[in-house]
């Protein structure tokens, strides 16, 4: 059968296919993946009320914020393997049904110690959600429609916050009702939703196209046939054990250049508030200029994925993007002034974010279909580890030190640089176009 990939040469009932599978499980899947990253980050604007209350030091909320990540690397694999033995619809119902339930428990959360169970905790429970939804998203989508697909999924990531930084500020002007503080508000009305929609992926989700009753026959086996021929391409990541795929130099480098946007967007998640209320802000003017850089990505993002697909490249749509962060957080250290700091924080989190559908296509590409669920969760716990366990430590520490929000960006700068020497390494022989590897096979 022959299955095309150009954006001119589709058949019709390719055209029909994709268009019934993208919005069946694209749109909820990001309504999803918003509300994860609403409860992930929505712990920067509690903190200009929560730190206060709770005697909380620069470097004891960095750790504590950085324990979501530590769980989040221990849970991942071990979670995506899950997804890939129970099925999606069911697994990821129960990732969302226990991260909303511990996120609107942090609303108990009285001193620092429990500060850190509850962060930690809820690592614990929203480990394997974005892996699973690539893992899960590789059985419905052909991979010259990965970037975009993949883009468009995770606009949900800037979108949290351009939606979540107002939304959460207005949360915390209900202070005092009830006899709660706003951060309480915050987090129970924020961790309630995810819940419900838990409970929901349980009606809406499907677990393999061959059990979609939703598409046309003829539909449904197009769809089988395309994605079974795809799995027929030689790979340069094979099936190995768990222990080995730890060690894989292929696996080590793309978390490594994975961690390089990691840091930046979990940083910025959890520090840019206070970076920006640094400048005399209020709460409520924090809150809306903090969701400027998150729109323009949300913008950007879709469209650098749709174009990576359109010219059939994945290598400098992938480093175009580190640059942008690396260039951005230099700047934006050596800024002094607010209008030019928010310039230079829309640039870092244009590139944290358009570098995603690229690369975690280039990812996946690289993978064979026996390793795609280990691998990728891999991946992105060693990335999240470092990115987000290290890096939101490493700010506060820095931060701590300084007494500068924009000089503890620094080490991030230097990070970004690092992951670009790995990935123009990395992709020297094949080039980053999509299907150029298959010339390799790595087994160890």
């Amino acid at each position: 059968m022959q299955v095309s990939s150009g954006f001119n040469d589709k058949s019709d009932i390719e055209r029909q296919t994709i268009r019934k599978v993208v919005w069946r499980l694209v749109p909820f899947l990001m309504v999803c993946y918003l509300l994860a990253f609403i409860d992930r980050g929505n712990v920067g604007m509690a903190s200009l009320q929560m730190n206060h209350d709770l005697g909380m030091s620069a470097k004891v909320f960095g750790f504590g914020s950085s324990l979501f990540f530590i769980s989040y690397f221990f849970c991942e694999v071990p979670s995506n393997l899950a997804l890939q033995k129970y099925g999606a619809r069911v697994w990821i119902a129960r990732i969302m049904v226990t991260w909303g339930i511990v996120s609107a428990s942090t609303a108990l959360v009285h001193d620092a110690t429990t500060f850190y169970i509850l962060r930690f905790l809820l690592g614990a429970a929203e480990a394997g959600f974005f892996p699973g939804v690539l893992l899960y998203l590789s059985y419905w989508i052909p991979a010259s429609y990965r970037a975009r697909i993949v883009a468009t999924f995770m606009v949900a990531i800037p979108a949290a916050s351009f939606i979540g930084s107002p939304i959460s500020a207005l949360l915390l002007q209900m202070d005092g009702i009830g006899g709660l503080r706003g951060w309480h508000w915050l987090f129970l009305l924020e961790g309630i939703p995810t819940v419900l929609l838990g409970i929901t992926c349980l009606f809406m989700l499907t677990n393999k196209p061959e059990d979609a009753k939703w598409l046309k026959d003829d539909e449904r086996k197009w769809l089988v046939d395309a994605l079974a021929n795809e799995t027929r391409a030689p790979k340069k990541i094979l099936d190995m054990p768990l222990t080995k795929l730890f060690r894989n130099r292929y696996v080590l480098c793309l978390a490594l250049v994975d961690t390089c946007a990691s840091a930046a967007g979990s940083t910025l998640s959890v520090w840019q508030p206070q970076l920006l209320k640094s400048f005399g802000l209020s709460v409520m003017q924090t809150g809306l200029l903090n969701s400027i850089p998150y729109l323009v990505a949300s913008v950007l993002m879709v469209y650098w994925g749709r174009r990576s697909d359109r010219v059939k490249e994945r290598r400098w749509h992938t480093v175009v993007p580190m640059l942008l962060i690396g260039l951005g957080l230099f700047a934006t250290s050596l800024s002094g002034s607010l209008v030019p700091t928010i310039f230079m924080l829309c640039a870092v989190l244009v590139g944290a974010y358009s570098f995603k559908g690229p690369f975690w296509a280039l990812a996946t590409d690289m993978l064979s279909n026996s390793a795609v669920a280990a691998g990728l969760a891999t991946i992105n716990a060693i990335a999240n580890l470092l990115g987000g366990g290290l890096m939101v430590n490493v700010y506060g520490w820095v931060k701590e030190a300084t007494g500068s929000y924009a000089l503890a960006l620094m080490p991030l700068a230097v990070l970004t640089l690092i992951s670009v020497a790995t990935l123009l390494l990395l992709t020297r022989n094949g080039r980053g176009q999509s299907g150029r590897y298959a010339n390799k096979t790595e087994t160890a």
